[in-house]
C-alpha cells in the first residue's frame, strides 16, 4: 500500500504540562475537513486529559474516536495497548482520516514510532509528523536544571560526570525526535523568554527544526498537519539517550491520586497545591475538584508552582467529588504528606 492510501498519524509530544492537549483540542476544532481519530496517553490511573478531550467530541471527531490509555506508558506498552487500539480505531466503521496521539509527558518518542513497523499496522499508517511542545517561558528559565550554564560548565570541565536529569533526558529526546517544535505559552515568556528558548532548543537538536511561538494551543493545521515526514522510516535521524535500549524505565517518577469530597474554599486548596509545588518539588497536579454550591466542576492544571483554573463544565450525573493526579520525581511523593498538604 502507497503512503497516499496510508492513515497519517500525528505524534504530539512535550513535557508535562507544555500544552499537548489545548493543542490538540485546537486541531479537532479545525480538522481541515477529515474524519480525526485521537489517543491519549496519560501518566497515572486517572484520566484527565481524554476527559477534556471528550467534552469537545463532534461530528468530525465522535467519543468512540477518542481513546485513552491510562495504564501505562505507550511506548512501554505497545504489544498489549497501542497495536490493539489502533487496530480498533482503523476497524471502526468510519474509521479515522487522520489520527492525533497524545503522549504522556514522560513518554519517549522514537520507541513509539518503531511500533509503526509491526507487521500489522505498518502496510495502513504512517508518521505524518512528530510535533514536541515546549514550554517557551519553563525552558527561557532552565526548568531542567537549577542553572544550565552551571551545568554545562560542569560538564565542560569534568567529561566523566553524567550531570544530566532524568527530566533533562526526557526533553531532548522529544526534541531530537521532532519534525516540528512548537514553543507553548509564548504570551507568558515574551519576545524575550521565546528567543532565549529557541537558543536552548536549537543546541539541543540534532539538525535545523521549524520552531515556533504558539499561545493558548492556537496554530494554523496546516502548519503542523500534512507533514508527510513518514518518521518511521526516518529513525536514524532522529537520536535518543535510549538508542539500544529494549526498554526505558519510569522508576524516576511516580504518580498518586488524590480523591476527596467537596471542597469548601477552592482557592485554599489551590494554594496549597502552588505549596507543594514549591516545598516538595511537585512537578505537575491536574485533575478536577467539586466545589461546594457550584454545579460546575473545577479543572485544575498546575505545572511547578505555576497553576490554573477554570470552571469547564457542570458535573451532570457525574458523582460530585474531587480527584487530583500529583506527579513527581520518585524521591518526592510521600503519600501522606501530600494527603495532609492538599487537607484529603
Amino acid at each position: 500500500m502507497s503512503d497516499l492510501n496510508k492513515i497519517p498519524v500525528t505524534v504530539v509530544t512535550g513535557f508535562l504540562g507544555a500544552g499537548k492537549t489545548t493543542l490538540i483540542r485546537h486541531l479537532m476544532q479545525n480538522p481541515q475537513g477529515k474524519r480525526l481519530g485521537v489517543l491519549v496517553n496519560e501518566f497515572g490511573t486517572a484520566g484527565v486529559d481524554g476527559d477534556i478531550l471528550k467534552s469537545c467530541a463532534d461530528e468530525n471527531c465522535p467519543e468512540n474516536n477518542i481513546v485513552e490509555l491510562a495504564n501505562g506508558c505507550i511506548c512501554c506498552t505497545v504489544a498489549d495497548d497501542f497495536i490493539p487500539t489502533i487496530e480498533a480505531l482503523m476497524a471502526l466503521p468510519q474509521p479515522p482520516e487522520h489520527i492525533l496521539i497524545e503522549t504522556s509527558g514522560l513518554a519517549l518518542p522514537k520507541p513509539l514510532l518503531k511500533a509503526f513497523e509491526w507487521p500489522a499496522i505498518r502496510s495502513r499508517i504512517t508518521v505524518d509528523g512528530v510535533i514536541a511542545l515546549a514550554d517557551a517561558e519553563a525552558v527561557a528559565k532552565g526548568q531542567f536544571a537549577p542553572d544550565l550554564d552551571a551545568v554545562q560548565a560542569q560538564r565542560d570541565a569534568d567529561e566523566s560526570l553524567d550531570h544530566e536529569t532524568p527530566l533533562s533526558e526526557v526533553f531532548e529526546d522529544q526534541i531530537s525526535c521532532a519534525d516540528i517544535i512548537l514553543l507553548s505559552k509564548a504570551d507568558l515568556a515574551g519576545e524575550d523568554g521565546v528567543a532565549t528558548a529557541r537558543a536552548v532548543i536549537e543546541k539541543e537538536s540534532p539538525r535545523k527544526l521549524p520552531i515556533l511561538p504558539m499561545t493558548e494551543g492556537v496554530i494554523d493545521p496546516r502548519v503542523v498537519l500534512g507533514l508527510n515526514a513518514a518518521a518511521e522510516d526516518d529513525l536514524d535521524a532522529r537520536p535518543s539517550h535510549h538508542d539500544g535500549h529494549h526498554d526505558h524505565e519510569h522508576d524516576d517518577f511516580e504518580s498518586i491520586v488524590v480523591e476527596m469530597g467537596e471542597v469548601a474554599d477552592p482557592q485554599a486548596l489551590q494554594d496549597a497545591i502552588i505549596k507543594l509545588a514549591r516545598e516538595r518539588n511537585i512537578l505537575r497536579v491536574k485533575g478536577y475538584v467539586a466545589v461546594e454550591g457550584k454545579p460546575m466542576r473545577m479543572l485544575v492544571q498546575a505545572v511547578g508552582e505555576r497553576l490554573r483554573a477554570q470552571y469547564d463544565r457542570p458535573w451532570g450525573g457525574d458523582t460530585r467529588r474531587t480527584q487530583l493526579v500529583v506527579i513527581a520525581e520518585h524521591d518526592n511523593i510521600d503519600t501522606a504528606a501530600i494527603h495532609a498538604a492538599l487537607g484529603a
